[in-house]
């Protein structure tokens, strides 16, 4: 009898911190990620950012100083790391814009705050990963089998690349030409690159170890591309958002999938930076 309760109190637990999770990680996201506008005015959202990220830092260290929920404080330190790392990058990518006259209606304008973007947001999460006393590995940033990594990585990527004009008309593509797309091409490998690495570090690579101690590493995946398919949801650059969203999430566990298999964030970075170029063909297309 006292096994069995153990044992559901572990599954409740175990619910909770899954629905937890799901919650946590869209309201970052939507709430309060660098991308789109946020929900809230200026001054709210700077209040909003910092309550929230010394709630999850006291939560972090109140949970590691506990006997029986110490084993959860990684995710909730992942949750500060992610809340963090983006709120950081909306107050440089801000100033920076503002500083260099950057503008949005030319690729180098998409290019170069997407590269910083992912430099904050890089440097910020392989900080935090050392400080808490986790290696690299932890994140996924490491060799692995890289032999198969980059050899299903660029397999995925040239595919990609190769189908990427006929796909762009989902992302509102006009007037797509060789001639128009090669002056392009520096901008977008430069966009693609840094916006896979920065998302596939700041989704898979902080959580999926994290999770599967307690969710093994299919369910892991799934909650994870569950939440990243949820929070594209608010994409204004796609012709048919149902479609899109129903094509991003088997893509998303088969990052996730290859990120386990190869032990190494590599692969997953080249396959998803494949599938970001007709997304960013349409967006060029359409600059004035």
């Amino acid at each position: 009898m006292k096994k069995n309760r153990l044992l559901a109190r572990e599954w409740g637990e175990w619910i909770v911190l899954a629905l937890l999770f799901i919650a946590i990680g869209s309201l970052i996201m939507i709430v309060f990620s660098p991308w789109g506008q946020p929900l809230l005015g200026r001054v709210a959202d700077y209040l909003g950012r910092i309550g929230l990220i010394i709630l999850l830092l006291a939560a972090t260290l109140l949970v590691r100083r506990s006997k029986r929920f110490e084993k959860y404080w990684q995710i909730l330190f992942a949750f500060f790391v992610m809340t963090f790392a983006v709120s950081l990058d909306r107050i440089f990518g801000i100033y920076l814009i503002d500083y260099l006259g950057i503008i949005d209606n030319t690729p180098a304008g998409w290019a170069l705050p997407k590269l910083n973007e992912c430099a904050v947001i890089v440097s910020v999460i392989i900080l935090f990963t050392r400080m808490s006393g986790s290696n690299l590995g932890s994140i996924y940033l490491q060799k692995g089998n890289l032999k198969l990594g980059l050899s299903i990585g660029l397999i995925a990527f040239f595919i990609a690349a190769a189908g990427s004009i006929p796909m762009a008309t989902l992302f509102n593509a006009r007037d797509l030409s060789l001639a128009r797309i090669l002056p392009w091409i520096p901008w977008l490998l430069i966009f693609v690159l840094a916006n896979a690495i920065m998302e596939e570090l700041l989704f898979r690579g902080l959580f999926l170890r994290k999770l599967e101690p307690f969710f093994g590493q299919i369910i892991s995946n799934f909650m994870i591309a569950l939440v990243f398919t949820f929070i594209h949801g608010v994409a204004n650059y796609t012709a048919d958002q149902y479609l899109f969203l129903v094509i991003l999430f088997p893509l998303a566990l088969a990052w996730g999938y290859i990120m386990q298999k190869t032990d190494s964030v590599w692969g997953s970075v080249l396959f998803h930076a494949g599938m970001d170029i007709p997304i960013m063909l349409g967006i060029f297309s359409n600059l004035s």
